[in-house]
């Protein structure tokens, strides 16, 4: 038995057969990112029957190629939109202290203080960061969550950056947002705890035509189609959404990251945060992550024309963060030094002309001609919040009785708080397992079946076997790709990948079969 919250191929089996069967359901979801996934979660602990349909696998777009920050919403209040950043700030403090503690902390991010940063920059940093503690106590988040901000000295700043620029540097300003252990397990998260409250989960499986009460829908791994009906069809595909609504209009925009060990920023313990260069309010940040890894992000780039499956940095974008950073660090990196690279598509709505960077990071609830109710722009840190909003619509526009939303305080899987029963495990439990799956992390290697469940699935990489295995007997990996690229991040170096890969496969076979 594997209870509720486990994701595989044979709950899919069943899950699909039913609704192809002709099975009553309330809500079809269409998207298997962030949105898709609370917006399931939403319904469904509404009491609402629910089916999320992804064409890919969960996490598979935008989600998993974020900074990996669940933002307070600063950046926002230095533009004047009081209402997104009071959100994000309150957003934030929910994920940090009820739904997933165990996958967002505190992160520090540092600025250091040096001879290129002028008199009018330092004020203005120092006065965001004063309005970033007053926006933490407006959304009730304590000090102890998230610890105010306040001035190092030049040895502190050089100890959380090793590599800063030390030639007249006059310490740093420190501040802390939240971060993400990554955005996928979140996305697994939400999509599993959604599983747990009775939704189905749904991927391998695309959209065609779709209308009120309808859509078409093809399972990718045979080829089968079948119409199913619901109540209430929701399009939450992001910046693929006008493929099943040509009327809506988009902007994508297109943000790039680099990754790096941590070695070669001196395994930092504060994201290096460095203003751009004739900029007001933007920075480039180096993050310490998971893995040994420093991901260098982002940019904020026009991506108009065709929206591919997985967006390419560009050489240009590559020069852009390369020469930003290296303006705060004492050697310099180069192109040699990046083990990676990623880039993602937002999904923001077309307001016309100007730069993608000021283009508003609010969301918006459409509904079609056809009746197909869309849900576009937004971000990640305020996804619960979209899913509230675009539930309580789809109610009230087809004048359906549910409960209200109880999402605000109810633990995500992993949680603490949530009721997934814990198994004693008698191995001791890597600090990287518990970091990503939190209180869930002793079921991890109890429930594995694999030889050797705790050994690495490659020398120097520490994600263990049994991650691998649960990854597919609970997590919903149907294929190698999908262990390695969004339920564990080794395939954003190559090398690494190639080393792993080979478990991977071996886990496919050995358990991604349906019993």
């Amino acid at each position: 038995m594997t209870g509720p919250t486990a994701l595989n191929r044979a709950r899919r089996a069943t899950e699909l057969a039913a609704l192809a069967d002709g099975q009553p359901i309330d809500v079809i979801v269409i998207g298997g990112g962030i949105t898709g996934a609370g917006i399931a979660l939403d319904a469904a602990t509404r009491g609402l029957s629910v089916a999320l349909v992804e064409k890919h696998d969960l996490a598979f777009g935008t989600s998993r190629w974020s900074s990996k920050l669940v933002h307070g919403g600063l950046r926002y209040l230095a533009t004047g939109n009081i209402g997104i950043a009071r959100r994000s700030a309150i957003e934030r403090g929910i994920l940090m202290t009820r739904n997933a503690p165990h996958l967002v902390k505190a992160m520090p991010q540092l600025v250091p203080l040096l001879p290129s940063m002028g008199r009018v920059s330092r004020v203005l940093v120092r006065t965001g960061f004063v309005a970033g503690d007053g926006l933490r106590r407006l959304a009730g988040t304590s000090a102890s969550t998230l610890p105010r901000s306040r001035r190092v000295d030049a040895r502190r700043t050089a100890e959380l950056a090793p590599t800063v620029r030390t030639e007249g540097l006059d310490g740093g300003f420190l501040a802390y947002d939240g971060q993400l252990i990554d955005d996928a397990r979140l996305v697994t998260a939400v999509a599993r705890t959604a599983a747990q409250h009775g939704a189905r989960i749904l991927t391998r499986v695309s959209a065609g035509a779709a209308d009120a009460t309808s859509v078409r829908l093809t399972d990718q791994l045979t080829g089968d189609s079948f119409d199913a009906s619901a109540r209430v069809v929701i399009n939450a595909a992001g910046v693929w959404a006008g493929d099943l609504d040509p009327a809506l209009t988009l902007r994508p925009s297109r943000g790039t990251h680099l990754v790096f060990d941590a070695e070669a920023f001196g395994n930092p313990t504060a994201a290096l945060t460095i203003p751009i260069p004739g900029e007001l309010n933007r920075f480039v940040f180096a993050m310490p992550e998971q893995l040994g890894r420093v991901y260098l992000g982002l940019t904020d780039e026009n991506a108009p024309g065709p929206i591919p499956d997985v967006p390419q940095p560009t050489p240009g974008e590559i020069d852009f963060l390369l020469n930003t950073v290296n303006t705060a660090l004492a050697t310099g990196l180069t192109p040699a030094d990046v083990r990676g690279a990623y880039a993602g598509l937002r999904p923001l709505i077309d307001t016309g002309e100007g730069h993608t960077a000021d283009v508003s990071r609010e969301h918006a609830v459409v509904e079609s001609a056809s009746g197909v109710i869309s849900i576009i722009g937004g971000k990640l840190t305020e996804y619960r919040y979209m899913a509230q909003d675009v539930v309580d619509r789809a109610l009230q526009l087809r004048g359906l009785g549910a409960r209200g939303c109880r999402t605000a305080n109810l633990p995500l899987v992993g949680a603490p708080a949530n009721p997934v029963a814990t198994l004693r495990s008698e191995h001791a439990l890597p600090s990287s397992l518990v970091a990503r799956f939190g209180a869930e992390a002793p079921n991890v290697i109890a429930r594995a079946r694999c030889s050797h469940p705790t050994e690495p699935v490659a020398d120097g990489i520490d994600v263990i076997r049994a991650e691998f295995e649960y990854a597919v007997t609970h997590e919903g990996a149907l294929s190698a790709d999908d262990i390695l690229d969004r339920r564990t991040r080794i395939g954003l170096v190559a090398e690494d990948r190639a080393r792993a890969a080979e478990v991977a496969a071996e886990m496919i076979a050995e358990f991604g079969e349906v019993e």
